[in-house]
């Protein structure tokens, strides 16, 4: 029997989501006859845990799912484990490239990508503590509709279950590694504010994060299309098989083979948001075979950001995410132009190319960095208000800010280097008991 990952990270109370996420592997257990583990990840303090914990244990017991809800503290013995058993001359430093004492998005999927290997998952299906299912009749279109018919199988068998192909022949033998849907609601990078006071402040900003060596005109372009997502409600399904346009995949929104997640980590980056999807260049500027589809989910943003101490913590990890850029884009162009050499004979990820480009981007000349760090002073101050205060934060922070921007370069190369025997420690492991609450 086919055994998948239903993962869920979360830092907040979200029962609601607990509970829908349920809904989804009971589907996907009545409708394809999987064994569905849901994995949640929790990092929130005792009492919000407990709200968490009060959803698993409402969850009524469904034969083909199991329930793994762990917080903080068993997830780093598990982490701690895992790292002493891979033989890492400093299992302290992975330990706290994978569970370091601030928010990191990419080092939250990585711990759901070793939960996954530990528990003999054969694919990855990621959501968030944020979205909601668009319903249709009555119906929650859940997105592991489309993730269960294609994930894993050779891209000349998942023809049969999408409504289009643009296949390349050639690529028939290679295996669907991912499958993703996007989005709809909220910007999925939570600055629609700044586009409300001012669109020309707010086309300047979203400017840099596109690549610096692109033409005015693709910059634009990319600024139109930018943390949108689609504007279309789902109507009827459709899918699409291909090499996927990275506009076109989301991150909470997608399923990824085993073949694909325990051979690249994600960015273990410290308080930045957007460091999760080297992945997923990889896999699309490689050319492998993809499935895109529109069951997409609604975004929506909780209120805890947008106001005193969490608005200044939220807009400095989208700051981190623009000066992540600077490291990010030597890799992405390599990616771009190394492009089916990134596969092996196998039809695999190699992550020794990778590694080359990550260590190679360490180095770059942060003047990119300092030139952004300007242009945001200037913008936040026109904006005024609490967009003042902030600037007043990240002139204070500057000097950090570049530093933390190329040390989580320097900790990334590391854990791509260390990734490989992680997920092994982690398939030797095993995760133990399905839950910190009552049995399952």
């Amino acid at each position: 029997m086919q055994r998948i990952c239903l993962a869920l990270p979360t830092m907040r109370p979200c029962p609601e989501t607990i509970t829908d996420l349920a809904e989804e592997a009971a589907y996907a257990v009545a409708t394809f006859g999987v064994e569905v583990h849901l994995l949640v990840l929790d990092t929130t303090d005792a009492a919000d845990f407990a709200r968490n914990a009060g959803a698993v244990a409402a969850l009524a017991p469904t034969p083909g799912v199991v329930v793994h809800h762990l917080g903080e503290a068993r997830q780093r013995e598990f982490l701690r484990r895992v790292a002493e058993r891979s033989g890492a001359a400093d299992p302290e430093l992975l330990l706290d490239l994978m569970l370091p004492r601030a928010v990191a998005y990419g080092s939250c999927v990585n711990r759901l990508f070793l939960g996954a290997a530990a528990l003999g998952c054969t694919s990855a299906h990621l959501r968030n503590d944020d979205f909601d299912y668009q319903v249709v009749d009555g119906r929650k279109m859940f997105p592991i509709h489309h993730e269960l018919l294609s994930i894993g199988r050779p891209a000349g068998e998942a023809v049969t279950g999408v409504t289009r192909s643009e296949l390349d022949p050639a690529d028939a033998d290679k295996p669907v590694m991912l499958v993703s849907g996007s989005f709809i609601g909220e910007l999925n990078v939570d600055i629609g504010e700044i586009l409300e006071l001012d669109p020309a402040v707010y086309r300047e900003v979203v400017r840099l994060w596109t690549p610096p060596v692109w033409s005015q005109e693709e910059r634009d372009a990319m600024v139109d299309v930018s943390f949108k997502g689609d504007s279309e409600p789902f109507g009827t399904d459709e899918s699409v098989l291909g090499v996927p346009d990275i506009w076109d995949v989301y991150m909470c929104n997608i399923a990824l083979d085993h073949r694909a997640y325990e051979v690249l980590p994600l960015l273990p980056s410290i308080e930045t948001i957007g460091s999760d999807y080297a992945l997923l260049h990889a896999m699309v500027h490689s050319g492998m075979p993809g499935v895109v589809h529109n069951r997409h989910i609604v975004n929506y943003y909780t209120p805890e950001r947008r106001t005193g101490a969490g608005f200044v913590s939220y807009q400095l990890r989208f700051v981190k995410f623009l000066l992540s850029m600077l490291y990010l884009y030597p890799v992405y162009g390599g990616m771009i132009d190394l492009g089916r050499g990134l596969l092996d004979e196998r039809h695999g990820l190699r992550v020794e190319p990778v590694l080359d480009l990550v260590r190679g981007s360490v180095d770059w000349d942060r003047a990119g960095n300092e030139h952004c760090l300007d242009v945001l002073d200037r913008s936040y101050r026109k904006l005024g208000g609490k967009y003042a205060e902030l600037a007043d934060v990240v002139a204070g922070r500057r000097r950090q800010l570049l530093d933390e921007a190329r040390a989580d370069a320097e900790r990334w190369a590391v854990l791509v280097e260390a990734w490989a025997a992680l997920v092994a420690a982690s398939r030797a492991e095993g995760l133990g008991a399905a839950s910190e609450g009552p049995a399952r």
